[in-house]
């Protein structure tokens, strides 16, 4: 897991090296990582691995990452399109887009910030690949910076999920602090109960709610497709909406018959649903169409992880 972490970290330092060379065909190498991860991914499914790396024990931030099932289909998801949507940039842009290297570097680096946090156990690290992602999102929504759409997009998709991350920090500190460790698995394995538990839990559904762009913060997600269309299908279709269905189902097990979790999720999903699913009717550009349809998808993601 570490290996994929630095393999991604590396191909993404050397993207505008790449496509300094090669021009868009870098994109078609660069694939070869989140590729060859998939593979890893495959090669271990079934299997439950942990890995330990002390880095700040003072604070609770050590470098845990743990592959289960659950991280076995997110990673999937996450790197399999990721290697698609690298490919698909081979084609989609022409060899005098500006900046097109520090483009590819950021979708390369999003795909391991990704895996990263749905590998993570240590939901204080889990919190830094989120807010990754984050800026991240922010960056390549933002590419074509010369439009003032793209820039207004960018700008707006970064206060809603960064809004919600910071709740989420909020509610991560208090969870932790209540059940005397910051790792997901003991949380999850030994729930703690109290009404201070189920504030950390209203916190930290709104970051997840607001990253997966569920009513009533869905409205970052249609504005954010004035990002070039290879974002679009990763980021705001496939993968980073995904983190917040990804948190919920995680938590599931341990919180979802605490009395706020299932008003919550249930009646904010149900609304995503019906909402989202009528606003795509009404619309006739197809990356709205793409948009509203997701945000409506998402909200039964939701709803069904949410059941617990």
């Amino acid at each position: 897991m570490l290996l994929i972490l630095t393999a991604h970290a590396i191909a993404a330092l050397l993207a505008p090296v790449c496509v300094r060379v090669l021009g868009r065909n870098a994109f078609l190498p660069l694939a070869l990582v989140p590729l060859a991860s998939l593979g890893w991914v495959i090669a271990n499914w079934g299997d439950e691995q942990s890995v330990y790396v002390e880095w700040v024990p003072g604070l609770s931030m050590n470098f845990d990452v743990r592959f289960d099932s659950l991280a076995a289909i997110m990673s999937l998801l996450v790197l399999g399109v990721g290697a698609l949507v690298l490919v698909y940039c081979a084609r989609y842009f022409s060899d005098d887009e500006p900046r097109l290297g520090v483009f590819a570097a950021e979708m390369v680096a999003f795909a391991g910030a990704m895996f990263g946090l749905v590998t993570a156990d240590n939901m204080v690290l889990l919190y830094i690949f989120w807010e990754l992602t984050t800026v991240l999102s922010f960056l390549l929504v933002g590419h074509a910076s010369e439009r003032a759409t793209a820039r207004r997009a960018a700008v707006q998709a970064l206060l809603v999920t960064t809004a919600g991350g910071l709740a989420m920090l909020v509610g991560i500190i208090m969870l932790g602090e209540v059940s005397g460790s910051y790792l997901l698995s003991d949380v999850i394995a030994e729930a703690p109960r109290g009404w201070l538990v189920n504030v950390a839990i209203v916190l930290i559904l709104i970051g997840a709610l607001s990253k997966s762009a569920i009513v009533p913060t869905h409205f970052w997600l249609p504005g954010a497709m004035a990002a070039p269309t290879p974002v679009s299908a990763y980021l705001h279709a496939a993968a980073m909406v995904k983190a917040g269905v990804y948190l919920v189902a995680r938590l599931a097990p341990g919180f979802a018959d605490i009395p706020p979790w299932r008003p919550m999720v249930l009646i904010l999903g149900l609304a995503s649903v019906l909402l989202a699913g009528w606003r795509a009717l009404q619309a006739n550009d197809l990356k709205l169409l793409l948009a509203f349809g997701t945000v409506s998808q998402l909200g039964l993601m939701i709803l069904l992880v949410g059941l617990g």
